[in-house]
């Protein structure tokens, strides 16, 4: 998918590039191809794991084992809402709840084995897929479109991903907007 000098085709087909609605739509268009990635990375777990459910498995993955009143709140769901899920999850064996050592009247939730297992491989299928996409491109183009997504995910405070580590964010979901704390 090489291209010659000149400019690129969002730019003749909507103007200046910095035009913001140029750049807008262009943003668009790429979230709704990282969603279908998403969407389909998902795939072979979906009859079982809706994509709320999954969510909640990734921020259990990166977060490590939470109170349910914490795990909604970092949801942006009632407790109520939390609690049904995560009694699915369990049924499901990708979660388990124990009792919290620290307070015995507290409940915390934890990734089962399986759980972990069911994120680190959708997360292994989505890397390929997006791997595969930007294979497609010249080494100037990837270069340039990690300066422009490192750019765009610092204005919205989005923390990198790190190389190999699954310990960070691996589907997004990051916990910046409470500040990392449980």
């Amino acid at each position: 998918m090489e291209r010659g000098p000149g400019p690129s085709p969002h730019a003749l087909a909507y103007g200046p590039q910095d035009d913001i609605e140029a750049v807008t739509r262009a943003v668009l268009t790429a979230s709704r191809l990282l969603v279908a990635v998403s969407a389909r990375s998902l795939a072979t777990v979906e009859e079982s794991i809706t994509l709320p459910q999954f969510r909640m498995l990734v921020v259990l993955s990166t977060r490590g084992p939470s109170k349910l009143v914490s795990l909604a709140d970092h949801l942006g769901v009632q407790p109520s809402t939390a609690m049904r899920m995560v009694d699915r999850l369990i049924a499901s064996g990708l979660m388990a709840r124990r009792t919290n050592p620290a307070n015995r009247r507290e409940t915390v939730l934890r990734l089962t084995e399986e759980g972990s297992r069911v994120v680190q491989d959708v997360t292994s299928r989505r890397r390929k897929e997006i791997m595969a996409v930007l294979r497609r491109l010249d080494p100037a183009q990837r270069t340039a479109l990690v300066e422009a997504l490192d750019v765009f995910n610092s204005a919205g405070q989005e923390p990198a991903f790190g190389g190999g580590d699954q310990g960070s964010h691996p589907l997004g979901w990051s916990d910046w907007a409470d500040g990392g704390t449980q």
